[in-house]
């Protein structure tokens, strides 16, 4: 059976992976669509890595199946090797080597040569603005240039679908900013790119995302349906004294969670709760008047938060 345009780019099934005692990936499901950035959102130790080394045919799963670009892995593996892409948190290009020679050792291992082999890295470093350090060792560049010759190098051979490990941990926010562009161009282009990351704003820009916890799949959907369902009421506390009022309504049973951003406090209660404001207010007003309270919209944190840890079970109507 080949993959056609309308089939998922990638569909795994009771996808498993353990190391001794530890089960890294568990029973995990998945499908992502073809021409869309899907992420993976979760804490250092969740399964994501693990999960993306199995579903580019370099780690063979405990139990489970995959099937990448039509390939099943890892059983055919080496056919899908050259239709992806695989960029690592850690820059893994040599770094005695210049720009230009990384680019075209890379497309020598895609079996690139010649003129063909030229104009493609010459594309590239225009595609990246690497052309005016094309001559510099790569060893010696910053973050943001090393990220933009990961990814150039990653998708020299234009891969159909480009994996992403955390590209974007050590790097500024005006590097990230820039990458994310890059990326969402690749997708205009036809492109798949599933990406993991821990940062909350960088997995609100993907068109769909999975949130993992302990090698399980706990979340998965359109970012702005995620926040739409959350499945608790936000109430938003303003005031100077944030950090007195959060041990104070942390003690009411209608209250689930509660996070300090600032001078502001998102505080997660019962969603079936009639005057969820007046609740709070009580509280807060109690040690600070001014303090202002409001209902306001949830944001991805709170959907983390929902999908990792839940409604207390010991919350009552009361």
């Amino acid at each position: 059976m080949t993959a056609s345009g309308t089939d998922p780019a990638i569909e795994a099934r009771g996808l498993t992976r353990c190391f001794g005692d530890l089960r890294a990936v568990d029973d995990l499901d998945l499908v992502v669509p073809r021409a869309c950035i899907y992420g993976f959102l979760g804490p250092n130790g969740c399964g994501k890595s693990t999960t993306i080394r199995m579903l580019c045919g370099l780690l063979t799963p405990t139990s489970g199946s995959a099937r990448v670009l039509g390939c099943q892995v890892p059983e055919e593996a080496e056919r899908l090797r050259r239709k992806i892409g695989y960029m690592t948190q850690r820059f893994s290009l040599y770094e005695d080597l210049t720009v230009r020679e990384n680019l075209a050792f890379l497309g020598s291992v895609y079996s690139l040569r010649g003129t063909g082999l030229e104009k493609r890295v010459d594309g590239q470093l225009e595609r990246f603005a690497l052309d005016d350090r094309a001559d510099q060792v790569s060893g010696t560049m910053s973050g943001g240039q090393r990220q933009r010759l990961a990814l150039a190098a990653a998708t020299l051979h234009e891969p159909e679908l480009l994996f992403l490990d955390e590209p974007t941990s050590a790097v500024d926010p005006e590097s990230r900013r820039t990458f994310w562009e890059h990326l969402f161009e690749m997708v205009d282009q036809g492109t798949t790119i599933l990406v993991s990351t821990h940062f909350m704003d960088e997995a609100e820009r993907c068109h769909r995302l999975a949130i993992l916890d302990q090698g399980r799949v706990v979340a998965d959907g359109v970012p702005d349906t995620l926040m739409e369902e959350l499945g608790a009421t936000v109430v938003q506390i303003e005031s100077d004294r944030s950090r007195t009022i959060r041990g104070a309504i942390l003690k009411l049973s209608q209250v689930w969670h509660v996070a300090q951003l600032g001078n502001r406090l998102h505080v997660l209660v019962r969603p079936d709760l009639a005057d969820p404001v007046g609740l709070i207010e009580a509280r807060a007003n109690g040690i600070d008047a001014a303090a202002r309270v409001s209902i306001v919209p949830a944001n991805l944190e709170d959907v983390f938060v929902m999908a990792t840890e839940g409604a207390p079970e010991t919350a009552d109507a009361g």
